[in-house]
């Protein structure tokens, strides 16, 4: 076996960090494993290309759910990215932490080190942002953050309506406060996606100390007498080994990170038993706590609207003229990552933050983007931030190119419909406030004909899906259903750790791309304070 300081398994947004931080010391050797290509692809470079991404799959896992009973028996959709870049290369690149209460409630559970006094310095550390260094912004860092080069007129158009239904203007997500309507930053530079690779690892392809494995599926973590020793991976038919003389650094996110351990023989031992699979270590948490954020969308048509993107002749000639200039200038049209504006807000007075997110979308949105929708108009989205269901990924074989159970149980607790119910509300008001009333539009059939108590829930539960947010898989934490403990360490287990959403115990109020990023800054600098002591 080839040996390594470091194995990091999955070159997504947490993998990517880890392979660069630790690879800054030229003495450690690092291997990084993705089990999708390189991220080489225009569609991903391109912001707007995403949309092509969502209809074709490409660079994409493709999850679906297990029938969801809270969404009258359809399976969700559960795209995660197959890329190096992860999910950064596939999704709509929009900047945001959350609130400080997010962090604040992970350390009051026990987590040390993790309250938001304790995170914000390794967010200032990951970003370069266009609006230079402040109190609440770092300059110089890796991850390139910067306002829409080329933003559509249809947002600031929102944000005025959000302000006319009574909420302030926020011009910070990320500042001191989150709630309002405004703009959103993205990890953009120079017209182009900035994702989690570009920022850590293509700049660093030349360090004879990094190795990066792509098309390398991992299969499972070879563990020797409790301790990691390395990772078994398949690349190119072949099944192959490389052993790891400090670390296994398990990065493959909030859906397979758990999936990997069960094949490990790291799980509940009865739900190992069941598939065939030696226990080595009986840790029931592991596959636990998986939640996410269940979105609902309102879709308004807006004959010719051509500032939006749309399936009509008008649109077909302005995405002609938008690629010419992206390819030309990187300014234009294709710059766009269509949710460019968006907001936080309360769903009821009481609430002491903001419990809904908006995400504002310059085009008409259908089954996540892969269905056609002709003509023009425009979207908004309303998740609620911090759902109260939990559900949990299990395995649906020990073959380790099965995709899992993916359970997160929407809408399982009742005061989530509630919630959501309201926000469709409140959503409905901002969009039909006069500065977009003005446009002319109509809410589509399916929505408008939801008007009562009984036609908003079941329209939630026929029409809401993921935002894309899973988390919390391999919680950290002390407690017995724990899987990490604060250092992001596996219970029980040496030398391997967990780096990458499925650690965090509760959702943060937001993105959770600039979250998971900080996570694997964070966990960097433990890694390393670690080797420090045992040297």
């Amino acid at each position: 076996m080839r040996m390594f300081d470091f194995i990091i398994v999955g070159g997504g947004s947490a993998g990517c960090v880890l392979a660069g931080r630790l690879s800054e010391d030229p003495e450690v050797t690092v291997a990084l494993l993705e089990a999708g290509p390189v991220d080489q692809s225009v569609l991903i470079h391109c912001p707007a290309g995403l949309a092509v991404i969502a209809r074709t799959g490409a660079a994409n896992w493709k999850f679906e759910t297990t029938v969801q009973p809270g969404l009258n028996g359809r399976r969700g959709y559960q795209p995660r990215g197959k890329v190096l870049g992860g999910s950064s290369s596939i999704n709509a690149m929009v900047y945001i932490r959350g609130q400080r209460e997010d962090y604040d409630h992970w350390a009051a559970l026990g987590n040390s080190g993790w309250s938001f006094e304790d995170v914000l310095p390794y967010f200032l550390r990951t970003e370069d942002n266009a609006r230079g260094a402040s109190g609440w912004h770092g300059s110089g860092g890796p991850l390139h953050v910067m306002d829409p080069v080329s933003p559509n007129p249809l947002g600031a158009v929102f944000v005025e309506a959000g302000r006319q239904a009574g909420y302030a203007v926020n011009p910070d997500f990320n500042g001191a406060s989150q709630e309002g309507v405004g703009l959103y930053q993205v990890t953009h530079k120079n017209g182009e996606r900035f994702s989690a690779a570009k920022a850590y690892v293509t700049p660093h392809l030349r360090r004879p100390n990094l190795q990066v494995f792509t098309g390398a599926h991992v299969t499972r973590i070879l563990l020797e007498q409790q301790r990691a020793i390395g990772v078994e991976f398949v690349q190119g038919g072949e099944l192959k080994q490389l052993r790891a003389g400090a670390e296994v650094l398990l990065c493959a996110g909030a859906l397979q990170s758990p999936q990997i351990l069960m094949l490990s023989g790291i799980g509940p031992r009865q739900h190992l038993a069941e598939k065939g699979i030696a226990t080595v270590l009986d840790l029931p948490g592991v596959g636990e706590n998986l939640h996410d954020h269940l979105d609902v969308v309102q879709v308004v048509n807006v004959p010719g609207l051509t500032q939006s993107f749309g399936t009509s002749p008008a649109g077909v000639l302005a995405a002609i003229k938008g690629m010419l200039e992206w390819r030309q200038r990187r300014t234009g049209l294709l710059t766009s990552n269509f949710a460019e504006a968006g907001g936080f807000v309360k769903s009821q007075a009481q609430e002491r933050t903001p419990d809904l997110q908006f995400h504002f979308t310059v085009a008409k949105l259908a089954d996540h983007g892969r269905a056609t929708v002709w003509g023009h108009g425009y979207s908004c989205h309303v998740c609620q931030l911090r759902p109260l269901s939990r559900g949990r990924l299990t395995l649906a074989s020990k073959d380790p190119f099965d995709a899992p159970l993916i359970d997160p149980n929407f809408l399982g607790v009742r005061e989530d419909m509630e919630c959501l119910m309201r926000g469709f509300r409140i959503m409905r008001n901002v969009l039909q406030q006069p500065a977009l009333a003005a446009l002319g539009g109509r809410e589509t059939a399916a929505s408008a004909q939801a008007v009562s108590d009984l036609h908003v829930e079941q329209f939630i539960r026929e029409h809401a899906d993921t935002v894309y947010h899973p988390v919390g898989t391999c919680r950290m934490g002390k407690d017995s259903l724990a899987v990490v403990n604060a250092a992001l360490q596996v219970h029980g287990v040496q030398g391997l750790r967990v780096v990458d959403a499925s650690v965090m115990p509760r959702l943060v109020s937001g993105n959770t791309n600039a979250p998971t990023v900080m996570i694997a800054e964070k966990a960097a600098d433990l890694i390393r304070s670690t080797q420090r002591v045992e040297k």
